[in-house]
């Protein structure tokens, strides 16, 4: 089926190819003077109507924003096909602080909350158009951007979130949704001890399933809220969602998990965004793509 629909849009393009030039030519006789006429003329395309054909108008987009905690004037943007940019006069001016490294491509960013001059990139914009670039893995600076280091985890292509736990800048969590157009790779929701010298995938859903998206207990960080995300992009089509697609929940830091279910969409859910209240922590609100009516804005207290 792929060849005939490939060989109709080659012979399509040919005819129409054909229909535009063939007039050009016959009209290609000489002048009284001698001169050919112009067939470049708006004449010999007057009758024809101009439509936009591309490209299509998909960069540019922020992926990411965090401002330091010690400086409201400091601010890293994560771009998902620019790299990452940093301003320290509140927006004014803006310097691009990772066009040396291994991906241009950037899913999320953080700054560690005890030390401001550690900052975590994860590579890779975590969405689904063909459009999307892959990144390789996780990477950290410890002076503000100025130098980074890749961490790890290449194989995710892309990567949600970054979350480091308040109480130990060594332990932080990255949900990787892993790669867009094929099964495995790292995928899943990934925990380091060491900052970053070793990982530990603590969440696996299947080969098509990653971690979307993570929310932390401020008051106990150990209670973590997790998005999985199942996708698969098709040149023609993207497989958006499925049964891998739920929330989690861990009471031991990741150690255990159980699937949450009550009050949400029985049908299979796609992608689904997180926030917790920063004012009433056990106010959590899930932003949740299903199937049919079911998909929509939904709240535990």
């Amino acid at each position: 089926m792929a060849v005939k629909k490939n060989l109709l849009l080659v012979l399509v393009a040919v005819l129409g190819l054909t229909l535009t030039v063939s007039p050009v030519w016959a009209a290609g006789d000489k002048k009284k003077d001698g001169e050919e006429k112009d067939l470049l003329s708006a004449g010999t395309f007057s009758g024809l109507s101009l439509r936009g054909i591309g490209p299509g108008l998909a960069s540019g987009r922020i992926s990411d924003m965090v401002v330091s905690p010690a400086d409201s004037s400091t601010w890293y943007v994560a771009v998902a096909s620019g790299g990452v940019w940093k301003t320290v006069n509140a927006g004014t001016t803006w310097t691009p602080i990772f066009d040396d490294q291994g991906s241009y491509s950037i899913g999320c960013i953080t700054v560690d909350p005890k030390n401001p001059l550690v900052v975590w990139v994860g590579t890779g914009e975590n969405n689904s158009q063909r459009s999307v670039s892959y990144g390789d893995g996780v990477y950290k600076s410890v002076d503000g951007g100025v130098n980074w280091q890749n961490m790890g985890l290449e194989n995710s292509e892309h990567i949600a979130k970054i979350v480091i736990d308040p109480r130990d800048s060594n332990v932080v969590y990255v949900a990787a949704q892993g790669p867009l157009w094929g099964p495995g790779g790292d995928r899943g929701l990934y925990k380091t001890l060491d900052g970053g010298e070793s990982w530990e995938k603590v969440l696996e859903i299947d080969e098509d399933t990653g971690v979307t998206d993570l929310v932390m207990d401020p008051r106990n960080p150990d209670i973590l809220v997790a998005a999985a995300y199942q996708r698969r992009r098709r040149v023609w089509t993207l497989i958006d969602g499925g049964p891998g697609s739920a929330l989690y929940r861990s009471n031991d830091a990741g150690a255990t998990w159980d699937k949450l279910e009550n009050g949400l969409p029985e049908t299979d859910m796609g992608r689904i965004g997180l926030a917790r209240s920063p004012v009433a922590p056990d106010t959590i609100y899930a932003l949740v793509e299903a199937a049919g009516d079911e998909g929509g804005f939904y709240r535990s207290t």
